[in-house]
């Protein structure tokens, strides 16, 4: 196999096409999406699916066993606080909402782990790269706590899309909102990045010493959310002091 480049590229393309796939997907399928030739594309799956990264069954072309321990190692290399696991369902429980642990980290934010299943596929903030860090209360936590060049970097990088009439898209209404967060000490998005969902979240103390800040969040339907708004930020509030004391 050709370690150019560009074989690197579509190789990454097509691990990606395999992984946002609601199912197995066939090799013909896989050319189409990344728009190479099929023979270029069984070039690539035999190393691919050779190291774990993929798996073939009868269906077509699955994520492999080694994606767990790529997941594993990546939040082993977060440094996540002590406990974060155990929290998490707690927290859920506590708040009837999907618990959420979020990360910036080198200029990504991303969503670390989550009480959600993994077959909630109506879940939307699902373990991964956050693209609406902007709309939503964990992107607004982590980057009201970074210096301002490292977040007007970010949002030059990554943009201020709108998802809903509610997302805020111009940068100087979006650092008022992240003075209301640092100063209230949370952060909420009402419909910014999904208009049926709500999140709140709080980030932990941070930066740390390799420029990484930590938050936690929960989801749920905004219609419940406006009646226990409180007792909702209370609980994450509390959960998020919490693991502060084990950094």
């Amino acid at each position: 196999m050709a370690t150019t480049p560009r074989s690197v590229d579509r190789a990454l393309a097509i691990l990606d096409a395999v992984a946002d796939a609601p199912g197995p997907v066939g090799a013909k399928a896989i050319a189409r999406r990344v728009g190479c030739s099929l023979s270029t594309v069984y070039h690539l799956l035999g190393p691919l699916t050779a190291r774990g990264h993929l798996t073939r069954t009868p269906q077509g072309y699955a994520p492999g066993p080694r994606v767990p321990a790529l997941h594993r190692s990546f939040q082993r290399h977060l440094r996540p606080a002590l406990g974060v696991g155990e929290l998490l369902p707690r927290l859920r429980r506590a708040t009837g909402a999907q618990a959420y642990y979020t990360a910036y980290r080198g200029g990504l934010i991303t969503v670390v782990d989550s009480t959600a299943p993994v077959t909630d596929t109506a879940d939307p903030f699902s373990p991964g790269p956050e693209l609406r860090a902007h709309a939503t209360a964990h992107g607004k936590a982590l980057l009201a706590g970074l210096p301002r060049p490292v977040r007007r970097r970010y949002l030059a990088d990554h943009g201020m899309a709108r998802f809903t009439d509610r997302t805020i898209t111009a940068a100087d209404r979006f650092e008022a909102e992240l003075a209301r967060v640092r100063g209230q000490g949370f952060a909420v998005s009402i419909g910014e990045a999904d208009p049926a969902y709500t999140c709140l979240a709080v980030a932990l103390p941070g930066p740390r010493a390799d420029g990484t800040v930590h938050a936690l969040s929960v989801s749920l339907e905004t219609a419940e959310f406006r009646g226990r708004r409180g007792a909702i930020r209370s609980a994450v509030t509390r959960a998020a002091t919490e693991l502060a004391a084990t950094l």
